[in-house]
Protein backbone atom coordinates (compact mmCIF):
# COMPACT_ATOMS: atom_id res chain seq x y z
CA UNK A 1 0.00 0.00 0.00
CA UNK A 2 1.42 3.37 -0.98
CA UNK A 3 1.84 6.27 1.42
CA UNK A 4 -0.93 8.13 -0.38
CA UNK A 5 -3.31 5.17 0.02
CA UNK A 6 -2.45 4.80 3.71
CA UNK A 7 -2.98 8.53 4.27
CA UNK A 8 -6.34 8.44 2.48
CA UNK A 9 -7.45 5.43 4.54
CA UNK A 10 -6.35 7.12 7.77
CA UNK A 11 -8.20 10.33 6.87
CA UNK A 12 -11.36 8.31 6.13
CA UNK A 13 -11.12 6.52 9.50
CA UNK A 14 -10.61 9.80 11.39
CA UNK A 15 -13.58 11.37 9.59
CA UNK A 16 -15.75 8.35 10.48
CA UNK A 17 -14.69 8.53 14.13
CA UNK A 18 -15.39 12.27 14.32
CA UNK A 19 -18.82 11.75 12.80
CA UNK A 20 -19.66 9.10 15.43
CA UNK A 21 -18.62 11.48 18.26
CA UNK A 22 -21.18 14.09 17.25
CA UNK A 23 -24.51 13.53 19.02
CA UNK A 24 -27.59 13.27 16.87
CA UNK A 25 -29.29 16.65 16.74
CA UNK A 26 -32.84 16.99 17.95
CA UNK A 27 -34.88 17.62 14.77
CA UNK A 28 -36.48 20.65 16.42
CA UNK A 29 -33.13 22.25 17.25
CA UNK A 30 -32.45 23.55 13.74
CA UNK A 31 -36.01 23.85 12.41
CA UNK A 32 -35.46 27.36 11.05
CA UNK A 33 -32.06 26.49 9.59
CA UNK A 34 -33.41 23.36 7.92
CA UNK A 35 -36.20 25.43 6.36
CA UNK A 36 -33.66 27.95 5.07
CA UNK A 37 -31.46 25.21 3.60
CA UNK A 38 -34.47 23.57 1.96
CA UNK A 39 -35.48 26.89 0.43
CA UNK A 40 -32.09 28.18 -0.80
CA UNK A 41 -29.75 25.17 -1.00
CA UNK A 42 -26.03 25.66 -1.50
CA UNK A 43 -23.88 27.71 -1.20
CA UNK A 44 -26.26 29.07 1.42
CA UNK A 45 -27.88 32.15 2.81
CA UNK A 46 -28.07 34.07 6.05
CA UNK A 47 -31.30 35.27 7.55
CA UNK A 48 -32.48 37.33 10.48
CA UNK A 49 -36.05 36.93 11.54
CA UNK A 50 -38.11 37.55 14.59
CA UNK A 51 -41.30 38.62 16.24
CA UNK A 52 -41.43 40.74 19.40
CA UNK A 53 -44.12 42.49 21.36
CA UNK A 54 -42.40 45.31 23.21
CA UNK A 55 -43.37 46.48 26.70
CA UNK A 56 -44.99 49.58 25.16
CA UNK A 57 -47.28 47.34 23.08
CA UNK A 58 -45.62 47.89 19.71
CA UNK A 59 -45.21 44.73 17.66
CA UNK A 60 -42.09 44.15 15.60
CA UNK A 61 -42.03 41.49 12.91
CA UNK A 62 -39.01 41.29 10.69
CA UNK A 63 -37.40 38.99 8.19
CA UNK A 64 -34.44 39.70 5.97
CA UNK A 65 -32.05 37.41 4.21
CA UNK A 66 -29.20 37.45 1.76
CA UNK A 67 -27.20 34.89 -0.15
CA UNK A 68 -23.80 34.11 1.30
CA UNK A 69 -22.10 34.91 -2.00
CA UNK A 70 -23.85 38.30 -2.12
CA UNK A 71 -22.64 39.15 1.39
CA UNK A 72 -19.10 37.95 0.85
CA UNK A 73 -18.78 39.84 -2.42
CA UNK A 74 -20.21 43.11 -1.12
CA UNK A 75 -18.45 46.11 0.39
CA UNK A 76 -19.09 46.09 4.14
CA UNK A 77 -17.60 49.52 4.82
CA UNK A 78 -20.87 51.48 4.34
CA UNK A 79 -22.24 49.63 7.38
CA UNK A 80 -19.40 50.57 9.72
CA UNK A 81 -21.14 53.67 11.11
CA UNK A 82 -24.31 51.72 11.91
CA UNK A 83 -22.30 49.10 13.79
CA UNK A 84 -20.01 51.67 15.40
CA UNK A 85 -23.04 53.40 16.89
CA UNK A 86 -23.58 50.24 18.97
CA UNK A 87 -19.97 50.09 20.10
CA UNK A 88 -20.31 52.03 23.33
CA UNK A 89 -21.76 50.78 26.64
CA UNK A 90 -23.77 53.97 27.14
CA UNK A 91 -25.43 53.67 23.74
CA UNK A 92 -26.27 50.02 24.33
CA UNK A 93 -27.75 51.06 27.67
CA UNK A 94 -29.80 53.80 26.04
CA UNK A 95 -31.17 51.39 23.45
CA UNK A 96 -32.03 48.79 26.09
CA UNK A 97 -33.93 51.42 28.07
CA UNK A 98 -35.72 52.89 25.06
CA UNK A 99 -36.89 49.40 24.01
CA UNK A 100 -38.91 49.43 27.24
CA UNK A 101 -40.81 52.47 25.94
CA UNK A 102 -40.15 55.87 24.38
CA UNK A 103 -38.15 58.24 26.59
CA UNK A 104 -37.12 61.85 26.63
CA UNK A 105 -33.48 62.80 26.87
CA UNK A 106 -34.10 64.04 30.40
CA UNK A 107 -35.46 60.64 31.45
CA UNK A 108 -32.42 58.97 29.92
CA UNK A 109 -30.02 61.30 31.77
CA UNK A 110 -31.41 59.89 35.04
CA UNK A 111 -30.14 56.37 34.25
CA UNK A 112 -27.35 55.51 36.68
CA UNK A 113 -23.93 55.93 35.12
CA UNK A 114 -25.24 57.54 31.95
CA UNK A 115 -23.26 60.75 32.39
CA UNK A 116 -24.15 64.36 31.80
CA UNK A 117 -26.97 65.63 29.63
CA UNK A 118 -24.36 66.68 27.05
CA UNK A 119 -22.99 63.15 26.93
CA UNK A 120 -26.46 61.67 26.61
CA UNK A 121 -27.33 64.03 23.75
CA UNK A 122 -24.05 63.10 22.04
CA UNK A 123 -24.96 59.39 22.22
CA UNK A 124 -28.53 60.06 21.12
CA UNK A 125 -27.31 61.98 18.05
CA UNK A 126 -25.11 59.05 17.05
CA UNK A 127 -27.93 56.55 17.50
CA UNK A 128 -30.35 58.72 15.52
CA UNK A 129 -27.80 59.27 12.72
CA UNK A 130 -27.25 55.50 12.47
CA UNK A 131 -31.01 54.83 12.40
CA UNK A 132 -31.16 52.95 15.72
CA UNK A 133 -33.38 55.66 17.23
CA UNK A 134 -35.80 58.29 15.98
CA UNK A 135 -37.80 60.99 17.67
CA UNK A 136 -41.52 60.84 18.22
CA UNK A 137 -43.89 63.42 19.69
CA UNK A 138 -42.91 65.28 22.81
CA UNK A 139 -39.17 64.98 22.22
CA UNK A 140 -39.25 61.28 23.02
CA UNK A 141 -36.93 58.76 21.43
CA UNK A 142 -37.86 55.25 20.36
CA UNK A 143 -36.32 52.41 18.40
CA UNK A 144 -38.05 52.27 15.00
CA UNK A 145 -40.07 49.06 14.65
CA UNK A 146 -38.04 48.13 11.56
CA UNK A 147 -34.87 48.19 13.71
CA UNK A 148 -36.12 46.20 16.71
CA UNK A 149 -35.45 42.69 15.39
CA UNK A 150 -32.13 43.61 13.73
CA UNK A 151 -31.03 45.17 17.04
CA UNK A 152 -32.10 42.16 19.10
CA UNK A 153 -30.45 39.71 16.69
CA UNK A 154 -27.24 41.76 16.78
CA UNK A 155 -27.23 41.51 20.58
CA UNK A 156 -28.05 37.79 20.34
CA UNK A 157 -25.15 37.28 17.92
CA UNK A 158 -22.80 39.18 20.22
CA UNK A 159 -23.60 36.71 23.02
CA UNK A 160 -21.78 33.96 21.11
Amino acid sequence: MSDDDRLAALEARVAALEKKRQPAADPDTFWALEGLIERVGDPGAVMITGHATLPDGRVARWQEGAAVAELLDSDWSPHAAVLAALAHPARIGLLARVLQGACTAQELVRIDGMGTSGQVYHHLRQLVAAGWLHTVGGGRYEVPVARVIPLLTTILGARR
